[in-house]
């Protein structure tokens, strides 16, 4: 086997393992849309860590993810879902809304070490 390949070929696995690896490292939380309101309205994650919000809109009509705070906005259509990254995050309480429906879609992500 020629000499050149074989780094090649180790460098290309190390590397698509790390990739992997880190990409997996992410942890997802769900948030479901259903009746115009967040389930769980309130969700708490760990401090200085990127996350993956997976939001399940279960309701026929589209609404938005958005928050100021966070500098996040997402149109999730109806029936369908979405996915909002965030982080790292210092400690705090980061207010998130529907657009569509922002008197009764209404949800905070508290950062905080437990």
């Amino acid at each position: 086997m020629n000499k050149r390949i074989v780094p090649r070929v180790l460098y290309g696995f190390i590397l698509g393992f790390v990739i992997s690896s880190s990409v997996s490292a992410t942890p997802v939380y769900e948030i479901e849309i259903r009746n115009h309101l967040f389930f769980p309205s309130e969700l708490t994650i760990p401090p200085n860590t990127k996350v993956k919000l997976l939001i399940k809109n279960s309701d026929p009509s589209a609404e938005e993810f958005e928050s100021y705070e966070l500098n996040r906005e997402k149109v999730i259509l109806g029936h369908s879902k979405g996915v909002v990254f965030i982080g790292p995050l210092e400690e705090g309480v980061y207010p998130f809304f529907g657009e569509f429906f922002p008197k009764t879609a209404q949800g905070k992500i508290n950062v905080k070490a437990e």
